[in-house]
């Protein structure tokens, strides 16, 4: 971990500015805040943006060719970029998904920080491996979730997609039993990796599971990050379950980015004040 630099604004911009972007199918302002905050707090000379594309092999032949330095991976291009990078990092050969990708000089190597962010949160949040996991989703995301999970010692769990081939492919993945619906099913820790309950979506006021498997459950994750109160935590809370929020993950996966592009590890009063002005 390279020492943070003085503290105070980055330098003018130049040809000198290292430059760091995110690839999304729903580009969002919260890498680029998060990411831009840091760097007039540190005095980095770096620059952050958000893009888009339609042509993802073509984008990371640009993040080569024009030496971006770092690039953020975003759905729906996490499996895809897996056969354009040249080295790829265990924590995404785990899961087969990016979310990361670092330039050296030309060569390009991937992880996949949420990963890295989920096996964080179940030690600091001390969860028993002993305690069956329900996790309600089967995208990018909830691989990195169950992934996390399974090689943290979570032997026994259910993955509830109502898409029965990528739902069932993942719990065979996983070690974990398939399910189509919730139902009645009451675990000690029930994990949301999917869109409800997020701003702006067409599920943003539903609740992910219903009270009696939140009253069940003493530990409700939520990887929804926007609001960082969503209408899951604020049930969870009701209830009196420990929570662990989406602005907790994502808090922690942009800055281990941070880290891999800058060498620099901010603080965690660093980290909590850039993500709380990633959401504003």
């Amino acid at each position: 971990m390279t020492k943070a630099p003085d503290a105070g604004r980055r330098p003018q911009l130049s040809k000198d500015t290292r430059l760091c972007i995110s690839l999304s199918g729903r580009p969002s302002n919260i890498g680029t805040r998060f990411h831009n905050h840091l760097y007039d707090v540190l005095g980095l000379d770096f620059i952050y943006k958000a893009f888009t594309t339609t042509d993802i092999a073509a984008a990371i032949g640009g993040v080569r060719a024009l030496d971006i330095r770092g690039c953020s991976v975003s759905m729906p291009f996490k499996e895809d970029v897996l056969a354009l990078v040249d080295d790829i990092e265990p924590s995404a050969q785990a899961i087969e998904s990016v979310n990361t990708i670092v330039n050296d000089g030309g060569r390009l190597t991937a992880s996949n920080t949420d990963y890295l962010a989920v096996q964080h949160l179940i030690a600091q949040h001390g969860l028993d491996p002993d305690d069956p996991v329900l996790i309600r989703g089967s995208g990018g995301m909830a691989k990195a979730v169950g992934a996390a999970f399974v090689d943290a010692g979570f032997t026994a769990g259910f993955v509830v997609a109502r898409n029965a081939g990528t739902g069932a492919a993942l719990a065979d993945r996983l070690g974990y039993e398939y399910r189509s619906e919730v139902g009645s099913l009451t675990v000690p820790i029930i994990a949301n990796v999917t869109p409800i309950g997020m701003a702006g979506g067409p599920e943003e006021s539903d609740v992910a599971f219903d009270e009696a498997t939140i009253a069940a459950a003493g530990t409700v994750f939520d990887v929804v990050a926007l609001p960082s109160e969503t209408p899951l935590i604020t049930a969870a809370r009701a209830a009196g379950a420990n929570v662990i929020t989406g602005a907790e993950v994502i808090a922690l996966q942009a800055a281990e980015q941070f880290e891999r592009y800058t060498g620099v590890r901010p603080s965690p009063e660093q980290i909590a004040e850039a993500s709380r002005i990633s959401r504003a």
